[in-house]
């Protein structure tokens, strides 16, 4: 590594993009995974859908809670 870095012709902000969706990793125990994609396959949906699916309805219930 240089003791030194130029960065006056940098530009701020050059690779910021407002919009851009960050998709954070879940990562499920195997059990969970497992059962969940067997249900999803029973369903003939996309897991990725199904288990959307499921925390929205886990939203949905914890609202009506409070």
């Amino acid at each position: 590594m240089r003791d030194e870095y130029d960065f006056s012709q940098g530009e701020r902000g050059g690779f910021y993009r407002p919009q851009a969706q960050v998709h954070l990793p879940v990562y499920l125990e195997a059990e969970v995974q497992t059962t969940l994609l067997k249900l999803a396959a029973a369903k003939g949906i996309e897991y990725s859908s199904f288990v959307n699916d499921l925390l929205k309805k886990d939203i949905e219930l914890l609202q009506i809670v409070r």
